[in-house]
């Protein structure tokens, strides 16, 4: 191991995390960030871990049965040489670069080299529109960009100065990345990084307002993804698959960090649509040990029959919501492990999560992860045991972002009165189990009764024909709102008012009378390109309806039957 100090302290954190994997209350105790002024990930760490070590640290298979099985020592070295490469064609300490590359090796790669090169990289998902990349070249002062063949063209409105790179092929005015293959494998870095050099440029998925741009540092993400690596409970040799989609901050969370953090392999499984079942073989056939997705995956699988695969699982986790109890029984009880919640943000690392060898309750997310001193605020910023999720700044967990770029009144907003916002609630039981509540600004009010859309949303999704639900305020006379659900429906099932009065009946016998959902609407859902359902556009199109207004395929409990 490199024998800078930055990386002793940081190894002997994380040995202590894997040592008490499933000791919670020693980990959670005894745990301190390690104190950083210079490091950098991949060249302290990475680099001493991976030299001479074949074990396989990145695993690519697609649907054809090709595969890329790549070693830590061959990561190390090839992302050497695209240092080399890059600094030759002009990419220096600082500046940002795009990255717009679906899960391909040239990926890590570039990720590792920026890394190296003290560059700040901005991930971008391959579903991006032109008026997004806008927003980043302005907001995101981008200067390098590093791209597929079939996202070239669009970058044609972008004509300033700016490198252009390209994976895959050649196109006119563009360097074929390729040509890395032909450069210095040496690379020697020009300086040290400070710790709190920035990173990590995320743009937020907006769901509520224009994305923001969250700003990671060299110490915030590789070494705050601790506590991630904690919570997921990996170890050195797991395969670890976690699906997601580059570009978000969970693919840096464990696609990257968290697994090579804990010396583990990185397995991606590439398909060009999503088939539950071809998921379930690659699960199978690849001896995956450790397993990540976000709820809809979970709830997908858990059609099939489980039981027909033998996997090969120790861990499952799951994050981006809270993932409903009826999902988590089915996983049970097909293959004897219990799927186990986390919560985090593109703001941090994993902050709160049901950590192994620790007993579950359901529909609790579990407790606050080592290193974080978790609080919930009422609305006088008071300490309750119902209210908004904060962390306590006196305890400045490593894992929080360095903040919002360009927007220091947001910065300022979210870390007041000596707390950093999440601006989710949660609640907390006698044994400091959190459990999730809902947004900030998706929890309302129906005659005089707070009420969560989640909980209600996890009811409704029980029901054999729905595939997903969202749950927001409808105005009322007498009420002041009612809750109303806005219903997608599984596949070959029709909308109609039979379908939607047994859905009804079915919520209203498993719900509080105060909590009862009285309209229905059958509808798409609006979606951020992370997949988040955009409950504030829902919620903006009741309040512009007028007083009694219906629309198509709506239907109320009094209607009849």
């Amino acid at each position: 191991m490199s024998e800078s100090s930055g990386a002793q302290a940081f190894v002997q954190a994380r040995d202590f995390l894997l040592h008490h994997r499933s000791d919670y209350k020693t980990a959670y105790e005894g745990f301190r960030w390690p104190q950083l002024e210079t490091f950098n990930w991949a060249l302290d760490y990475f680099d001493a871990m991976a030299r001479d070590n074949h074990d396989t640290a990145l695993w690519i298979v697609d649907e054809q049965g090709h595969e890329d099985r790549l070693s830590f020592d061959h990561m190390s070295r090839r992302s050497d040489q695209v240092a080399s490469w890059l600094r030759r064609l002009g990419v220096r300490r600082g500046d940002r670069v795009l990255l717009l590359l679906p899960n391909e090796v040239a990926l890590w790669e570039c990720m590792l080299a920026c890394i190296k090169l003290g560059a700040v990289i901005v991930p971008t998902t391959t579903l991006v529109s032109v008026d997004d990349l806008r927003d980043r070249f302005e907001r995101g002062a981008v200067r390098h960009v590093i791209c597929t063949l079939p996202a070239v063209e669009r970058f044609a409105p972008f004509t300033g100065e700016y490198t252009r790179i390209v994976v895959g092929g050649s196109a006119p005015g563009w360097t074929a990345y390729a040509e890395s293959a032909l450069a210095q494998t040496r690379f020697d870095a020009d300086g040290p990084t400070r710790a709190d050099d920035p990173l990590l440029l995320y743009f937020t998925s907006g769901t509520t307002s224009r994305p923001k741009l969250v700003l990671h540092s060299h110490q915030s993400y590789p070494v705050g993804h601790l506590s991630t690596m904690y919570w997921i409970g990996l170890r050195p040799g797991d395969v670890h698959w976690n699906i997601s989609s580059p570009g978000w901050a969970k693919h840096a969370w464990s696609c990257f960090f968290a697994p090579w953090n804990a010396g583990a392999t990185v397995f991606i499984f590439n398909y060009a649509r999503f088939d539950s079942a071809a998921v379930l073989d690659a699960l199978q056939r690849h001896g995956v040990s450790s397993l990540c997705a976000p709820p809809t995956v979970w709830r997908m699988l858990i059609l099939q029959d489980l039981q027909r695969w033998k996997v090969g699982l120790r861990e499952a986790v799951a994050a981006g919501e809270p993932l409903n109890p009826e999902v988590i029984d089915s996983v049970r009880r097909a293959w004897g492990i219990t799927i186990r919640d986390g919560y985090g943000q593109s703001e941090t690392t994993a902050i709160v999560g049901n950590t192994p060898g620790q007993a579950l309750k359901p529909g609790s997310m579990g407790r606050p992860l080592p290193g974080y001193r978790v609080v919930l605020l009422d609305a006088d910023e008071q300490s309750c045991d119902d209210g908004e999720i904060a962390l306590d700044l006196a305890h400045r967990p490593l894992g929080l972002m360095l903040g919002y770029e360009g927007q220091d009144d947001k910065t300022a907003q979210a870390c007041r009165g000596g707390n950093y916002h999440t601006s989710d609630v949660a609640s907390r039981d006698a044994d400091g189990y959190l459990t999730y509540i809902g947004r900030s600004d998706d929890v309302f009010k129906a005659a005089d009764y707070r009420i969560s859309p989640f909980e209600l949303e996890s009811v409704l999704i029980e029901h054999d024909a729905v595939a997903e639900a969202a749950v927001v305020p409808a105005p009322d006379a007498v009420r002041g709102a009612v809750p109303k659900a806005v219903v997608a429906l599984r596949a070959g099932v029709a909308p109609g008012r039979e379908v939607a009065l047994d859905i009804l009946r079915f919520a209203r016998d498993r719900l509080a009378p105060y909590k009862r959902i009285r309209i229905i609407e059958f509808a798409e859902l609006p979606k951020t390109l992370s997949g988040k359902i955009r409950r504030v556009e829902l919620r903006k199109r009741e309040l512009a309806r007028a007083p009694g207004e219906r629309v198509e395929l709506e239907f109320r409990e009094s209607d009849p039957a």
